[in-house]
This record gives C-alpha cells, structure tokens and sequence, in this order.
C-alpha cells in the first residue's frame, strides 16, 4: 500500500514539473519573431544574453521573469513576460525594448502579432517605411514609443483601436499628412508625445475625448487653424507645449481652467493677451515667446509663487514691469526682451533670480544696487539706462559708440573659435568665451559685441527621464573640411537656445557684403538615430529678416560637416552692423542630445563695397590691450574708482616685476587674457566646510583638491595650491590664463579663482567619475565596456589636438597621464591639471626649462634632455591608451617579469601578432578591430624618435578608421638600453643614472 502511494506521489511531481515547464515556455511563435526581428534589426544574440535573458531557445527566463527593472536604461535590449496568464499553458512576451540600439531597416509585419504586448519601446533607432495598420491588432498595448526614428507614411487611423493606451510616441519622424481622428478614442491616455512628427493640418475635433491628458508635447509640426476652445476641458493637463506651428489668431479664454497646468509653452501666434493665465497658479515655467501678445504684464504675477522661469519675449507688452516679479522666491529666469516695457527697474530682488533679460525695451534710470550681484546674469542691451559702464553704454538704443566718428570699415569673427585669416586674407576675430543665458561680451576695442538669450532646457516630463536643463554656446570639431579654403573656420561655431546677436560697431555707412558662414557640427550623418536632428531658425540683419527657417544641413544637400555660405548686401546707415539668428521653436529638441535646437553659425565677415575712407587701425591706446573681452555681467558701478585705482597699481606692480626680472613677460608670451569670476576666500572655505579631510578629493603635484558646494548649488572642485608646489604667483596668473584662453568638451572647465594672501585657490567643475587610473585600476574601479573605453580614448585625442593645432593658444600640457583624465557624469573625458603647460609659438621646437612631470609617462627626449614639443604629449597619449585597453598601470610589480612593464609587455605581444591579450580581462566582449587600431596606434605614438610620433589629429583620423594606421612601428631604442626601477625612476643598463 505504503509503495502505490509512493507511486502516486512520484507520478504527481513528474506531472507538476512538467505542467511548470510547459508554462515557463514561451509561445513557439513569439519566439520565431523576436528571432527574425532582432536578426533583421543586426542586434546581436549577445546583447540578450548581457541583459540576463536569451533571443533564441526560451526567452521567457532570467531577467526576463525576474524583477529586473524593465525601465532601467542599462536593460536594453530587454522583453518582460508574464507566464501566469488564464487559460494559457505558455509564456507570453508583454513588453519589448530597443532603445537607441540604431536598429536600421522596416518594421517586420510579424511584430503586430504580439497580442499580448502592453508595452513596446522602439524609441531612438533608424526605422524606415509606415506603420501598417495591423498595429490594431495590439489591443492590450498601454505603453507605446516609436520616437526618433525615420518612419514616414500617415499615421494609421487603426491607432485608435487601442482603447487602453496611456502613452503614445511617435515624434521626430517623418509622418505627413494629418492626425487620424480616431485617435479621439483613446480616451484613457495621459501622455502624447508628437513634436517633431511630422504631421499638420487642424487638430481633429475628436481630440475633445482626450480629457485624461496629462502632459502634451505638439511643438515643431505643420498645425494650422485656430487652437481649438475644446483643449480648456483637459483640465488633467499638467504640461502642454506647442511651440513652432502654423496656427492662427490667440490662446483660447478657455486655457483658464487648465489650474493644473505646471509647464506651458507656446510660440509662434499672432496676436493676445495675458488675461487667460488669471487662474494658473500652479505654473512653475511659461514661455510665450513672439505670439504677438498685447497689453501689460498682470500686476498680481507676483501671487504667482510656483514660478521658476517665465519667457515672455518677442511680444507687443507694454506698461511698466510689475515689482513682484523680482521677488517671487522660486524665480530663477525672466526673460521680457523685445517688448516696450517702461519705466525703472525695483530695488528689491529675490536671491534665487539670477538669469534677467530686459534687452530692447524702453526701460530707464540708473541700476539698483543688486545689479552688481557677481552671479547676476543680466542683460539691459538696447534701452535707455542711464550708465557709467562705457561699454555698456555702447549696446544701449542707437549704438552710440563710433555713431558719427567711424573707425573701421570691416567686420571678421570666427564664431566659437580662436583668430583665424582667411584665405581671402580677412582676419576673423577669436570669439571662444562661454555665453551664459543672459549675456553679452564687447571687444576692449569696442569693435563688436555679442550677446546671447537662451534657456536651454528640455521639459521634465519627457520621454527620456534623464532630460534637464542644458546650456553651451560653443560647439567643436575635429573634421576636415575638405570642400572649403577655410576648414578651420568651420571647426567651431556659437550656439544659441534661442536669441544671438552680433553687433559690429564704430563701421563707415556705406553698402556691405555680409558673409554668413555655417557647418551642421553637431547632428550627424549616416543611418543613425543621432543623424535625424533638424536645426532651424529665421536670420535678421539690420531688423530684417534674410532667410526663415534657414536649416544649414538642408542647405548642404542634406549633409553635416559640410559648410555653406550665404551673403547678403546690406546697408549700414548708423556706423553699426546688427545680425540676429533666432529660434522660433521649430525643429527637433534632442538629437543627438539633450537642448540640440536653436542657432549655430560659424562665422561671420562683412566688407565694403565702397572704398573706404577710414584707417580701419584700432585705436592708439588699445593696441597693446590684451585683456580680452568684456564681460556682460555687470561691474558694481559704485566701485569704478576703487577698479581704475587697483588697476594702476596691477599696472605699476607689472612693470616693477618687469624690470626686476623679465619673467612676466616671458611667462605671458603668446597670451590674451581672459578673466575668470574671482571668487572669495571665505566662500570657499564654507563650500568645502572648512576644506574638511572628508571633502577631499585627492593630493595633485600642486596640492589638495577638494569637492565643494556653493550657495547656488553648483558642486565645484576647489584645488588649494601649497607653499610647497613653489608655484609663484605669475605661475599661478599663467595657470589661470591658460584655462581660461582655451575651450573644449575635453577639457577641464575652470569656474575661477582665489588670491587671498599667500593662499591661491583654483575652482574647477566637478566631475563625479573621478580620474581614469581610479576608474580602470582604483580601489573602486568602474566597469567600463570597451566601446566606453574607445570614446574616452578618442575624448582624450580630440582634447590634445585642440590644445596643439586648434586653440589659438598652441599649447603643450606636459603630464599627460590617466589621473589627469577626468570623467565626467556621461563618462566623458576632460583633461586636467594645467600647471605644467607651457605655451610655444611656431619658431620653438625646444624649450629650455626644467623638466616636470610623471615618469612613465614622459617622452625618452624630454626626460632625458629637456627637449619638449608637442610629440612629447603624443608619447603620454600612447601610454594611456594602453592602460586603457588592458586596464592597468604602465607598472605593476605584483605581476609576473615580463609584464611589470606595459610598454615592454605590449611590444612582446605585438612582435608576436598577440595584440589581443593586451585586452583588460574583465572585458568579456571587444571589438577586435578597434582593440588592434587602437593598440598600433599606441605603439606608435611611444616610438623613440619624436618625429616617427604622428600628430594629435592623424591620432584622431587612424583611431576613428577615416586613414589608415601608417608609419613604421619599430621596437623603441630605449627598451634596449634601459630597465624600469619604477614608476617615478628608470636607470641605464650600464652605469646607474636616476632622475628625479
């Protein structure tokens, strides 16, 4: 009896394990599909198997039945399935991700047959052809994305079939014709994201349905009509923007009752006025920028206590500026530029605003005394001020300065970049300083100016969760431009979010010709989602509009990197010259990143077309003026007397030194200053609290670094320089000038610095990944994949190339080595540690000064003879990026003899065609190519001779596979005749020599 229960039971489980089995397989089917999709799509197996499930056999398993975040961004590509669905004996694939994975090619017909999805994300890839219009059969669909993709076709009406949907995403495509009104039906969705899809015409009266909507984004389509009355029911709204149609007349009474509203932004209407905003209190951004508004601004907007940034430029407002404004204690932007606002300005502000555009209003009186604020951004061009700043005075209404007594007859800029001449002989004018949101800068020769009003931010509420608030003015490359004359030109260009001016002053009247030059720099080429960006804004030159919606890849024949010139002859009637580029808010937002939109140009020259009658020479007492451009943020006016007496003892101190010794001069040779915000002792001391032991961020050849956090909330890194660097204080001004002349995503950004005393302090951003020796080899390393490992190669190549050809500073940095690579957030590569840069000009090849720097690191010449070029970065580069392909340092004792050295090591590996042992253990995939490439190239940069070293820029062209690695690779002279103590001393093989 005991045994036929035995039996049972035996056969029981046998039939449970096969039951559970047979539900933890997938359905057969789905299967097949993901198969073919992911096949189709060139999305390799592998990429499943790192995310913790499988593309063929049962993907149902692991991480796919587990309670892996399925909307975490490191689990992609990713499926989720649910295998306790009723009446089914199988799993079922309910949600499917392929995220920026540039998945090229169509939809395949058999993805419309996952009935069982909820949620299918196939955002930021290359897909081409429409959406057929079996995407109905989707019924339980609740979550879907196509954004950023090429897709192109009508929308399909079967869309509305999925009545379960609370998120659809189908912008930056290339859809045409109008919205299908079916889509009313899905009348419980929240969110609809369509900017940039394409699509125009009237909004479907049927969208009335839509009264579940939270957040709306519409911007940059070809809608027309009226903004329908029916939008005032969706009262859900939370965020709602509309920025660059086609529509006519005003914002409907009716947005009065949308009191949830937290973020609206329109753009681009042509008359109204403020009276429908009465109820929104909840407001924290509103931007209504040149929609034709009328009236004044409402004097209860200070009861408005949610605000954050209000934009209420390019509009008709008239009257005086409520007070309240300026105390709103969450408001951080104002912007009322181009209106005709009058009257003076409060004497009370909050602490939080710091960002105020009043440019071109009718505005008047002296400044209140908050206007000297250091941090304040404020930007008063073109009013009526009463004012004691010269150069300001030079950008109020009519441009006085040089107004009947020109000086100049001509106008060059390189926008973005340093001084470059022409092959038509113009000299473009360095213009390479950061603009903030609300800024200006004016040449000491009051020559030209530039200013720039732009918040660049991506809504909160977006598809991606990790969009935030953006600012850069200044975009680089390092492409060739083989098509033009002038590639360097071309390398840099001014960016803007939104307004950019360039005023050229003190001109001779006369006919011109205006040459506006352009590259697309930023959005790619290529079947990429990165390429599918589109940049457009209208250009004004003298108030007049020259080109509307002018998009510079268009203009190329649909290429980046591609230059395009445009001219325009023009008349200048008042001794000055004014170009305005502005966004109307059309265009994609965030391809290929996050706040990509708005003007760009490259450069900018205007000659005459008369024969000029003026000597064009700058004037006499600023010839030698080399203190670089003025700063738009205001100097406190009270102080001008203390200013001009400091500045003639800086002066007189500056020739003492002079005469004592000459090494001013020679420190500065070859340097145009700029001046970076000077910040107080005292701030720093309480942003580091005390510069504490537990901020400290480590110890470099000057000194302690220490993180710190200012009142504002910016996380800076303050480097407090030691008595013992022996560093004086013309090194630390050369330092300080240095950083501040030259501008790049590669390299460190200083903020300012401290002089207080004997104290010297350096304030630097903070980059939250530390340097690459603690990421690759540290007590906490990261875990870096090889293609992040090749970027921050290429990051460190591109940084060295502007330092050595690209910067109108040629400057050699001398101590190139991975704990002077940081990282930023995004694992970005930035260059630090300047105080061993020395500048040269094109006539020195050898520098006679002591040798500074780390061996290991140091080029054989160099540490052996003093003999420094820029070849001798080139040997760091090697160096460093072999301790990133094999992930450790160029010495190691701990392991065996043949490998304690990494350059001794990776020449047995090559001699012996072995290069991909080199690779770092704990990469389990590699692109063996690039690994190859990348490892000759490295031997190529350590060879002996400095002249067999290529370029920074031939680096970057062989790593990036546009050339081929050329050059002979010999095993170098001083691995022969000499052996490695450690990483600080090396000795003959004969008679011991140690430098130190």
């Amino acid at each position: 009896m005991a045994s036929r229960l035995w039996l049972c039971f035996f056969f029981g489980l046998m039939i449970t394990d096969a039951l559970t089995r047979a539900q933890n397989t997938t359905d057969p089917a789905e299967v097949r599909v993901i198969n073919a999709m992911f096949s189709q799509w060139g999305i390799p197996e592998s990429s499943a198997t790192e995310m913790g499930w499988n593309i063929s056999g049962n993907p149902c398993t692991g991480a796919a039945v587990d309670s892996s975040d399925f909307g975490a961004d490191t689990y992609n590509p990713g499926i989720k399935c649910d295998c306790n669905i009723p009446n089914s004996t199988t799993c079922h694939i309910t949600q499917v991700k392929v995220v920026a994975m540039d998945a090229v090619g169509p939809i395949p017909e058999g993805l419309w047959t996952l009935t069982y999805l909820i949620d299918l994300n196939l955002a930021q890839n290359y897909l081409t052809g429409s959406l057929s219009p079996s995407i109905g059969n989707l019924s339980r669909m609740q979550y879907l994305s196509f954004g950023t993709n090429a897709l192109s076709g009508q929308v399909p009406p079967e869309l509305g079939q999925l009545t379960d949907l609370r998120s659809l995403s189908f912008g930056t495509n290339n859809f045409t014709g109008s919205l299908p009104s079916e889509l009313g039906n899905l009348r419980r969705l929240e969110g609809l994201y369509i900017d940039s899809a394409g699509v125009g015409g009237e909004i479907p009266p049927s969208f009335a349905n839509l009264r579940n909507l939270q957040i709306v984004g519409a911007s940059d389509n070809g809608f027309t009509g009226r903004i329908p009355d029916f939008i005032g029911n969706w009262t859900q709204l939370q965020e709602f923007r509309i920025e660059g149609n086609s529509f006519e007349g005003s914002i409907p009474p009716s947005f009065s009752r949308l009191t949830s509203l937290q973020d609206l932004r329109i753009i681009g209407l042509s008359n109204g006025t403020l009276d429908f905003i009465r109820d929104l209190k909840s407001l924290s951004v509103l931007t209504l920028r040149n929609n034709g508004l009328s009236g004044s601004i409402p004097n209860d907007i200070g009861e408005y206590v949610d605000l954050v940034a209000l934009d209420l430029s390019f509009n008709n407002l008239s009257g005086e500026i409520p007070r309240g404004l300026f105390t709103l204690s969450e408001m951080s932007f104002l912007f009322l530029g181009n209106n005709s606002l009058t009257g003076t300005l409060p004497n009370v502000k909050s602490r939080t605003l710091n960002n105020i555009d009043l440019s071109y209003n009718e505005l008047s009186g002296t400044l209140p005394s908050w206007a000297t604020d250091p941090n304040l951004q404020l930007h008063i061009l073109v009013n009526n001020f009463t004012l004691n700043d010269s150069g300001l005075n030079c950008l109020q209404r009519d441009f006085p300065c040089g107004r009947g007594s020109p000086r100049y007859s001509n106008l060059g800029i390189n926008c973005g970049g340093p001084q470059i001449t022409s092959s038509s002989q113009i000299v473009h004018e360095q213009d390479n300083n950061p603009l903030g949101p609300a800024t200006y800068y004016l040449t000491p020769e009051m020559r030209w100016g530039v200013s720039n009003v732009a918040r660049r931010d991506i809504p909160s509420n977006s598809i991606d969760p990790t969009q935030r608030y953006f600012n850069n003015t200044i975009a680089s490359s390092v492409n060739q431009f083989t098509d033009t004359t002038d590639s360097g030109l071309f390398q840099t260009a001014r960016l803007s979010a939104g307004s950019l001016r360039y005023y050229g002053l003190a001109l001779e009247n006369g006919n011109y010709t205006v040459k506006l030059q352009f590259a697309e720099i930023v959005i790619e080429n290529g079947p990429t989602w990165r390429s599918l960006g589109r940049r457009l804004f209208d250009i004004y030159i003298q108030g007049n509009q020259v080109f509307k919606d002018f998009d510079i890849k268009r203009e190329a024949g649909g290429a980046s990197f591609s230059p395009v010139t445009r001219e325009v002859t023009v008349d200048v009637i008042n001794n000055y010259l004014e170009i305005h580029l502005l966004w109307t808010g059309k265009g994609t937002c965030c391809v290929p990143d996050q706040g990509t939109f708005g003007p760009l140009i490259s450069a900018i020259s205007a000659t005459p077309n008369f024969i000029p009658s003026v000597s064009n020479n700058l004037p006499s007492n600023n010839k030698n003026n080399n203190t670089g451009l003025i700063v738009g943020i205001l100097v406190p006016i009270g102080a001008v007397s203390f200013l001009t007496l400091l500045a003639l003892y800086i002066l007189r101190q500056r020739r003492k030194r002079k005469d004592t010794s000459g090494k001013c001069d020679e420190e500065f040779l070859g340097i145009d200053h700029t001046r970076p915000y000077t910040f107080g002792y005292g701030d720093l001391r309480d942003a580091t609290d005390d510069f504490s032991p537990a901020n400290k961020l480590g110890e470099g050849g000057f000194g302690p670094v220490y993180k710190g956090t200012l009142e504002d909330g910016r996380v800076i890194a303050v480097k407090l320089l030691s008595v013992a660097s022996h560093q004086g204080k013309s090194q630390f001004v050369a330092e300080i000038a240095t950083i501040s002349a030259v501008q790049h995503r590669n390299l460190v950004k200083l903020y300012g610095s401290c002089i207080d005393g004997e104290k010297r302090l350096l304030v630097y951003e903070y980059l939250e990944n530390k340097s690459l020796d603690q990421a690759l080899f540290g007590s906490s390393r990261l875990s870096l994949k090889w293609s992040t490992r090749f970027d921050i190669c290429m990051g460190l190549a591109r940084g060295l190339t502007y330092l050595h050809e690209e910067s109108r500073i040629r400057i050699i940095h001398r101590d190139v080595k991975s704990s002077n690579v940081l990282l930023d957030s995004d694992l970005n590569p930035k260059i630090s540690d300047f105080g061993l840069a020395k500048l040269y000009d094109d006539k020195k090849t050898h520098l006679s000064t002591r040798v500074a720097g780390t061996f290991g690191y140091l080029a054989p010449e160099y540490a052996m003879w003093g003999h420094l070029t820029e070849k001798a970065d080139v040997f760091g580069f090697g160096v460093v990026a072999l301790e990133i392909i094999s992930g450790r340092p160029n010495s190691d004792s701990s392991l065996e003899d043949e490998k304690i050295y990494l350059l001794n090591w990776a020449w047995k590996l090559h001699e012996g065609n072995r290069e991909l042992e080199l690779v770092d253990e704990e990469l389990s995939e590699f692109n063996e190519t690039e690994v190859k490439r990348m490892t000759r190239v490295a031997l190529l940069c350590t060879q002996t001779s400095p002249t067999q070293r290529p370029s920074m820029s031939r680096v970057v062209a062989m790593l990036s596979g546009d050339i081929e690695v050329t050059g002979v690779i010999t095993r170098p002279e001083y691995l022969t005749y000499f052996e490695f103590d450690d990483s600080t001393t090396f000795k003959s093989a004969t008679p011991t020599s140690t430098m130190n």
